[in-house]
Order: C-alpha cells, then sequence, then structure tokens
C-alpha cells in the first residue's frame, strides 16, 4: 500500500511581504535616500488634469522617468511647459505606492539651455541701464588703503581661496572679514543681500568684494538678479566684484563701482602689493575653510538626518500619493463618460436611421393626393349632380306652373267656393237660389248671390 504524501512543512518563520507592504517600504527608503537632486531631460507625455497638478515623463537618449509637479509648485512657474521642452527641474525622488512607480517629484522648473536665460538678462541690462544703475557718475572711488576689507563669497568656495591667495600675497596686514553667503541655488540672492546689507550696518570695513569662481550661466545667475543688483547700488559701502572669468560678465559688475575680471584681479584691485604678510593670510584662510568645512559638513549631516525623519513622518507624501490617485480615477472617469456618449450617439444616429425607413410620411403624401384626387371627383360629381337636379326642378317647377290653378285662372277661369261652408262648387246642383257665394278669379275675390239654378234636364240653348 503506498505511502501518502507528507503535508508540507509551513515554514512560519519566513517574512512574507503583501505587495503593499513593499512598495510602502521601497518609498520610505527612497524618500529618505536621495537629496534634492537637479535633472535635465526632454518633457513629453504631458498631462494637466483640472487639479492644477503635471504629470509627465522627463527623458533622454537612453532612459525616462515619470515626473508629477503639484499645484502649489505649479503656481510659480513663470512660463508654460510643453512637450518637447528641454526642460531643468530640481526634484525629489519618490514612490507611487498604487501603481508601485519610481517618479520624481518636481520642487522646480525652468528651460533648460542659456537661450531663454541670456534673453532675459538682455532685458533686465536695457532696464537697468536706462535707470542709470551702470552709469559711471554714481559710482564711488576706491580708498587706497583700506583699513579693513570685506569678502562676500562662499566660504567653501574656490574663490575666497583665490582671493585670500593674493590678498596674503600683496597687503598681508589688511584685515580681512568674510561674510559667509552661498553663491549659487535659490537662496543666494536673498544670502548676498542680506550679507550687503548687514556689512553696511555694522560699518565693520571701508569696502567690499563681492566674489565667486566661474561657473556656467545658471550657476552665475544670482549675480544677475535684479534684486541683488539694487543692494549694490544702495550700498553706501563701495563694492568691487570679482565674479567667474573674464568673459563672464554679470549684472552685478555693471552696478559694482569697479569690476575685476576674476576673483584674483579684485583682490589686486583693492589692494598694493605687500608681500610680507602672505603666510599669515593663508593660514587664516586655512583654518577659516577647515572651521566652516567641518561646520558645514556637521550641520549638513544633522540637517539631512532631520529631513529624512521629516519626511517619514510628514503627511505631505501620503496626501501628494492621495492627489495623485484622484486624479488617475478623475481620468479614467472622463474617459469611461466619454466613451459613454459616443456609445449613446451611435445607438441614436441608427435609431434615427431605422426612424427614417419606417417613417409613415411617403405613404402620407401618397395617401393625400389620393384624397386631394377623390375630394376633386367628389366636388365634380356634386357639382354635375346640382345641376341635375336644378334641371328637373326646373321641370317639375314649370310642370307645377302649367297645373298650377293660378294658370287656369289666368285663362279667365274661376273658383266658386261656399261662403259658408268653403266647400268648392263644382257643379250647379251644389247650390240653391239665395245661397251665398265667393267667387276667385285672376285679379282677386267678390261675393255673389245665386239667384237661380237651371234644371238640370233642360237642353242647352243653341
Amino acid at each position: 500500500m503506498p505511502t501518502p504524501p507528507a503535508a508540507p512543512i509551513i515554514d512560519f518563520s519566513r517574512d512574507i511581504y503583501s505587495v503593499s507592504r513593499l512598495n510602502a517600504e521601497v518609498r520610505a527608503v527612497l524618500d529618505g535616500s536621495f537629496p534634492l537632486l537637479w535633472v535635465q531631460g526632454e518633457l513629453s507625455n504631458l498631462a494637466q488634469p483640472a487639479s492644477g497638478h503635471l504629470y509627465f515623463s522627463l527623458k533622454d537618449g537612453a532612459s525616462q522617468v515619470r515626473g508629477a509637479m503639484f499645484r502649489g509648485k505649479r503656481r510659480l512657474l513663470g512660463f508654460q511647459p510643453a512637450n518637447g521642452q528641454q526642460l531643468l527641474v530640481r526634484a525629489r525622488v519618490g514612490f507611487y505606492e498604487p501603481r508601485g512607480e519610481f517618479q520624481l517629484i518636481v520642487e522646480q522648473m525652468e528651460p533648460a539651455g542659456d537661450g531663454a536665460l541670456r534673453l532675459a538678462l538682455e532685458q533686465l541690462k536695457r532696464r537697468l541701464a536706462a535707470e542709470g544703475l551702470f552709469a559711471e557718475a554714481r559710482k564711488r572711488p576706491l580708498p587706497a588703503y583700506p583699513r579693513q576689507l570685506g569678502l562676500i563669497t562662499s566660504a567653501s568656495g574656490a574663490a575666497l581661496h583665490d582671493l585670500l591667495t593674493v590678498l596674503g600675497r600683496r597687503f598681508p596686514l589688511l584685515p580681512v572679514l568674510v561674510y559667509p553667503s552661498a553663491v549659487q541655488g535659490a537662496d543666494a540672492v536673498a544670502a548676498l543681500i542680506a550679507a550687503i546689507e548687514l556689512a553696511n550696518r555694522r560699518r565693520e570695513c571701508e569696502l567690499l568684494i563681492l566674489a565667486r569662481g566661474g561657473g556656467s550661466l545658471e550657476d552665475l545667475m544670482a549675480f544677475n538678479d535684479e534684486a541683488l543688483a539694487r543692494a549694490i547700488a544702495a550700498s553706501e559701502l563701495p563694492i568691487v566684484t570679482g565674479i567667474g572669468h573674464e568673459i563672464d560678465l554679470s549684472i552685478a559688475d555693471l552696478v559694482a563701482d569697479r569690476r575685476g575680471a576674476t576673483p584674483s584681479a579684485a583682490a589686486e584691485l583693492v589692494t598694493p602689493d605687500v608681500e610680507q604678510v602672505r603666510h599669515h593670510l593663508r593660514g587664516l584662510e586655512a583654518r577659516l575653510g577647515a572651521a566652516s568645512r567641518q561646520t558645514l559638513a556637521t550641520a549638513s549631516h544633522r540637517l539631512g538626518a532631520c529631513i529624512r525623519q521629516l519626511r517619514l513622518l510628514h503627511p505631505r507624501a501620503r496626501l501628494e500619493q492621495r492627489q495623485q490617485r484622484v486624479d488617475e480615477l478623475q481620468r479614467r472617469l472622463e474617459r469611461a463618460l466619454a466613451a459613454r456618449v459616443d456609445a449613446a450617439g451611435s445607438r441614436l444616429q441608427r435609431l434615427q436611421q431605422r426612424l427614417r425607413q419606417v417613417s409613415p410620411e411617403p405613404r402620407l403624401r401618397l395617401e393625400s393626393a389620393r384624397v386631394a384626387g377623390v375630394c376633386e371627383r367628389l366636388v365634380r360629381a356634386g357639382q354635375a349632380s346640382v345641376e341635375r337636379r336644378r334641371e328637373r326642378l326646373a321641370a317639375v317647377a314649370a310642370g307645377l306652373q302649367a297645373r298650377s290653378p293660378l294658370a287656369t285662372l289666368a285663362r279667365g277661369y274661376a273658383i266658386v267656393t261656399e261662403t259658408a261652408s268653403g266647400a268648392l262648387v263644382q257643379h250647379p246642383q251644389q247650390v240653391a237660389p239665395g245661397v251665398q257665394i265667393a267667387v276667385r278669379v285672376q285679379g282677386g275675390c267678390f261675393a255673389a248671390q245665386v239667384t237661380s239654378v237651371p234644371d238640370e234636364t233642360a237642353q242647352p240653348a243653341d
């Protein structure tokens, strides 16, 4: 007798994921593993539902990624995106759990390439030049030997190194005060303006250098901002710029009191050549740079940890998932309604076609023609019948006229009746002498009295 198969052994130690759990944990990993990224690609599959959100794909020659930009961020766009555009987006990595799709949640979007930026810059330059911000008459002279020099630049950038190197080589005894500021990105303009205002408020320096190292046009966009240009023009302290390279001419360079082609050139403009203090300034630069980098690294690490924790706890991600789900359901509903309307329209067309085929209108026209013919024949028959009856009536009337007593009276006869009884007298023997009679002739009636009645046996005289 064969042995029955053994029952399968269930391993309760295995951790079996549901699809929802797997997607939730993948989203948590992705949300906490990437900082805000700049991504460039071609826009395609753009969808703009009534909710105000944007859904699209970014692609290059080899790959593509889905993206979403929610209504609050879309309101800040300064242009209308379209399929085929090359875009530069600042986004965080996300994961749409209902479909298990990796996607970018876009915070900022702008056209890629220098063309649009340069056009906007030229327009801004013309406007500021018309206001006189570039005029040489309003620019101030630089002090020959400033008691203290202020540097507004990144605390960890190469520009600070170049500035301090040149200052240390040329005039090491000059005190230098650094106003560290972001020089690139969304917060750079506000940080640079705040540094200029702080330097003016403290009055610790007689001269300021605004500088950063070289970069692309997008990297230098903070120094082409109108608000920064007006802050430079309003500064009570003279400002020298040293931004980028020789070919990088920014709006800040045009507004400043003097322009150095590079940060090193700017340092040479404001200092005499004193070689003795170079090593001292380099030491200060090294310590400042190391302390700044360490501080920034520590703060960045702590900030990253806080941001990751906040993203795990913040309801925004779940709300965005729900909003995206609502948009998806709305698109499905719109497609279903459109299909129902198309089907109803097709059915209506078929019913109209069938109605035209069975319509009584042709038969009604035929019957109307037949009725009209019958009516016409009936009228003609009625007219003919009336004419025949009229002729018969005329003949009868003629016969009656011939037989009428009035016609007899017209020929000289009379009608005699007894006055008392009204009886018609047709024979002489009906009356006796002395009887009153009425005689009717053609012209009228008159009364008479019978005087005699001839004997019935008497023969008439010849």
